[in-house]
C-alpha cells in the first residue's frame, strides 16, 4: 500500500494550522467559543433524527402550553413543539451563511488585494464606489434585491455574499497596503512577476490571517442579517422552522407565553457569542489587532 507523499510546504502549513488551533483552544474564550459553535453544527446535522415531534404537527388542544415533560420548551400558538423547532431552526441559517460567508471573503478579499496592489487613480475611484455602497443601510439594500428576485436560498446566498463582501474589500485593501511596500514585493516585481503571481505568491499568504478573522466576524453578522430577514418575513418561509421567524411569530404572546421567544433567542445568541469568542481568540492567536482592522 503506497503512501501519498507530502511536500515540506504542506507539512509547514499543516503544522502552523495545528499550532494556531492549539493556541485558540488554550484561551478560555477560544475553548468556550469553539465548543458552542461545534455543538450548534452537530445539532444542525443530527437534529432531524433526534427531534421528538414533527415540526409541522399542529394541535389546537396544545396551543401555548407551558414547558412540561412532554414538551420541554412548551408549545407555540399553533400547538407545535417549540424544542423541535428550535433544534431544527438553525439548519437553514447555517446552510445559507455557511456558503455565503466564504464566497463574500473570497471575492471581497481578492478584489481588495488587487486594488491595494494597483493603487493610483483606479483604486481611489473604486473605493469611492465602495464607500457609496457602505453608506446605505444594509437592510434596505438587501430588501430591494429580495423583493425583486424572491426569498429562496438561490437568492439569499448571493445577496448576502455580495453585500457582506463589500466591507471585506476595505479590510483586504488596508492589509495589502501594509504589505505592498515591503522589500519582497519590490523584489518580486523586479523579477518580472505579473500581478496575479504577486497576489497569489506574495500578498495572499500575508493577508490570509486577516481575512480568516474577518470571515469569522462576517459569519456572525450574516447570521444576524439572515435572522432579521426571517423576522421581517423575507427569509425562511413558513412552516419551515427558523429562529428569526419563530421570534416574529411568538412576539405577540411574550407577556403570557415567553418560552416561544426565549428558545430561539437563546439558541441564536449562543451561536453568535460562540462565533465572536472564537474570532477574538483567533485574532489573538494570529496577532491581529481587530480594533485597527474593524470596518467603519
Amino acid at each position: 500500500m503506497t503512501k501519498i507523499a507530502t511536500t515540506p510546504a504542506e507539512n509547514t502549513r499543516l503544522q502552523r494550522s495545528l499550532g494556531v488551533l492549539r493556541d485558540v483552544m488554550a484561551r478560555p474564550s477560544g475553548t468556550i467559543g469553539l465548543t458552542l459553535v461545534a455543538c450548534h453544527l452537530i445539532l444542525a446535522i443530527i437534529s432531524p433524527w433526534i427531534v421528538p415531534y414533527d415540526y409541522k404537527a399542529m394541535d389546537s388542544l396544545l396551543m401555548l402550553k407551558g414547558p412540561s415533560g412532554a414538551h420541554w420548551l412548551g408549545t407555540d400558538h399553533l400547538g407545535r413543539d417549540v424544542l423541535t423547532r428550535v433544534l431544527l431552526g438553525g439548519r437553514e441559517a447555517l446552510l445559507v451563511t455557511g456558503i455565503a460567508t466564504p464566497i463574500a471573503v473570497i471575492w471581497g478579499g481578492l478584489l481588495g488585494i488587487f486594488f491595494g496592489l494597483v493603487g493610483g487613480r483606479l483604486d481611489e475611484v473604486f473605493m469611492r464606489v465602495v464607500d457609496a455602497f457602505l453608506s446605505l443601510p444594509w437592510i434596505l439594500k438587501m430588501l430591494v434585491l429580495i423583493v425583486t428576485f424572491g426569498t429562496g436560498i438561490e437568492v439569499l446566498i448571493p445577496t448576502l455574499a455580495f453585500f457582506y463582501g463589500i466591507p471585506v474589500i476595505r479590510i483586504a485593501r488596508a492589509a495589502t497596503h501594509d504589505v505592498v511596500a515591503r522589500d519582497f514585493i519590490s523584489a518580486a516585481r523586479a523579477r518580472g512577476h505579473g500581478r496575479i503571481t504577486v497576489i497569489s505568491r506574495e500578498l495572499l499568504p500575508n493577508v490570509l490571517d486577516t481575512l480568516m478573522v474577518e470571515g469569522a466576524m462576517r459569519w456572525s453578522w450574516m447570521l444576524l442579517a439572515f435572522s432579521s430577514l426571517s423576522f421581517l418575513g423575507f427569509g425562511v418561509s413558513p412552516p419551515k422552522p427558523d429562529w428569526g421567524l419563530m421570534i416574529a411569530d411568538a412576539r405577540g404572546f411574550m407577556s403570557f407565553a415567553p418560552w416561544g421567544v426565549l428558545g430561539p433567542v437563546i439558541a441564536l445568541s449562543s451561536l453568535i457569542i460562540g462565533i465572536n469568542l472564537t474570532a477574538d481568540a483567533l485574532a489573538k492567536a494570529l496577532g491581529i489587532d481587530r480594533a485597527q482592522k474593524a470596518p467603519v
